[in-house]
């Protein structure tokens, strides 16, 4: 199979797609991988590290887009991307197709591409393998990010993230008790914080428990306990995640104008929309913006500041699923592996997941079908 890895275009979009580590793998197993030249460049990887990996480098996006069987991205295709894909192919990425553009999504179908959703890749006990890391780099990442924006220079309350004898430390409230979540309460609670974590999940706060132990106060969520402690929280951390779905507004623009000034919201839902409702998507050249006196940080792509490490992550929790797609084909891949399946929003251009069909509003077949009648065909 031929592997493309073009350069992502999207702005301060600085991951790749794939890793040297990753394409030497896969040459490894017999597969062609050719990589757009510098498409790895802001992340450190150089285009002599995928040569000596096995990669062939070319020096034009549609050269990598027009050889290749198997597209590997981070982000969603733009509409640039869209002119140089080949019809047929397959797609991997973070697609968010619940909040994807229309157009996008409409011109996919009709180029019969088969568009595979790294965030929605199903593993044992119903984990998503390829979206787990991410979730713990999103989580530190974000207590790291308000620490510095609670600063008076970045325009936060003055506050210091810790614990200091005589001073009552901050209170950091983290919406979602998921990967993010942990991996922010733990991370909160070392640096000294008051964490509260709330989630309509008693299983998952009761892990979460487990995992960080009782100092961590944790609690149903409901409209009244938002209410509740949205005042007292020198952070608010947005951490909900419904696969495959638009993230739901659970903090109202009220709750947010009753939080003390200065305090920091880090809306890590916004690359599905966001939990927030005053939330709305930045970039990482301009990540902030205050809004009755809240410094509200919403980057969809907060991780592509740390792109080295996020590559890295990215290319070995995708990596056994990319080998299974090269090794068998695609429809095989598919049939066989019910997890792969499941991150599958396009089949060959027809929609195979239920808010793809909600998104554009098309007619939703299972993708066991389509498989079932390509194997008799």
């Amino acid at each position: 199979m031929v592997i493309g890895v073009p350069r992502e275009v999207h702005r301060h979009e600085h991951r790749v797609g794939l890793t040297p580590f990753a394409v030497s793998r896969l040459v490894q197993h017999g597969h062609t991988v050719c990589v757009e030249t510098r498409a790895g460049e802001e992340a450190h990887f150089h285009d002599r590290d995928y040569e000596r990996a096995g990669a062939q480098i070319v020096y034009t996006a549609e050269e990598a887009y027009r050889r290749a069987d198997l597209v590997c991205r981070v982000a969603m295709l733009s509409a640039e991307d869209l002119e140089l894909l080949r019809p047929g192919s397959a797609v991997c990425g973070f697609q968010h197709v619940a909040v994807a553009p229309r157009d996008v999504l409409a011109r996919l179908m009709q180029l019969d591409t088969t568009l595979i959703s790294y965030e929605l890749i199903r593993g044992d006990g119903d984990v998503r393998p390829v979206l787990v890391p991410f979730s713990e780099l999103g989580g530190r990442l974000a207590v790291q990010l308000a620490a510095h924006y609670l600063q008076i220079e970045a325009g936060g309350r003055g506050v210091l993230l810790g614990n200091l004898p005589g001073v009552p430390p901050p209170t950091v409230l983290i919406l979602g008790a998921g990967g993010v979540g942990r991996s922010a309460a733990r991370l909160a609670l070392a640096m000294g914080a008051h964490v509260i974590v709330l989630d309509e999940d008693l299983d998952k706060l009761t892990a979460l428990n487990r995992c960080v132990g009782d100092q961590v106060v944790t609690a149903l969520a409901a409209e009244a306990r938002l209410a509740q402690y949205t005042p007292i929280a020198d952070v608010l951390i947005g951490a909900v995640l419904i696969p495959g779905e638009r993230a739901p507004f659970l903090v109202t623009e009220k709750m947010v104008q009753s939080m003390k000034k200065g305090s920091v919201i880090v809306d890590v839902s916004i690359d599905q929309g966001g939990c927030v409702e005053t939330s709305r998507p930045t970039s990482l050249d301009n990540p902030t913006f205050t809004l009755h006196g809240i410094v509200h940080y919403c980057v969809p792509n907060m991780t592509a500041s740390i792109a080295r490490t996020a590559s890295r992550a990215l290319a070995h929790a995708a990596l056994p699923y990319l080998i299974g797609l090269a090794d068998k084909g695609l429809e095989r891949a598919l049939a066989e592996n019910a997890g792969l399946a499941a991150g599958t929003s396009l089949y060959r251009g027809k929609a195979v997941q239920p808010a793809l069909g909600h998104v554009l509003g098309v007619e939703v077949t299972p993708i066991d079908q389509l498989l079932e009648g390509g194997r008799t065909r």
